[in-house]
């Protein structure tokens, strides 16, 4: 059984940073896709990054040039560096998993919140 650990999360001022990781645990091999989601209150779940088996990554527009998106396939981890944060970043977090058959794997969701 595959489960994702997530943590990280927290309360930071708007400008602050957090980095959050999640790492992988049980009977699986590697991951195709690592991913990272939010859901702010009352709005649909958000990819915001991602990252391949090679290290290619994707990030929401309105993120691109303040989060990171990094995983080492040994430690079957992921992380996510987010720099000058905004109001609008506040959200649970959740990471996301595919393994080589396409199976997803979720994280529990860690909350981060941005006040002024």
């Amino acid at each position: 059984q595959v489960q994702l650990v997530e943590s990280g999360g927290g309360s930071v001022q708007a400008g602050g940073s957090l980095t959050l990781s999640c790492a992988a645990s049980g009977s699986i091999f590697s991951f195709n896709s690592m991913e990272w989601y939010r859901q702010a209150p009352g709005k649909q779940r958000e990819l915001v990054a991602r990252i391949t088996l090679g290290g290619s990554t994707l990030y929401l527009d309105s993120v691109k040039g303040r989060f990171t998106i990094s995983r080492d396939n040994a430690k079957k981890t992921v992380w996510m560096q987010m720099n000058s944060l905004k109001l609008e970043d506040t959200a649970v977090y959740y990471c996301q998993m595919t393994d080589r058959i396409f199976r997803e794997y979720w994280g529990q969701g860690t909350q981060v919140i941005v006040s002024p």
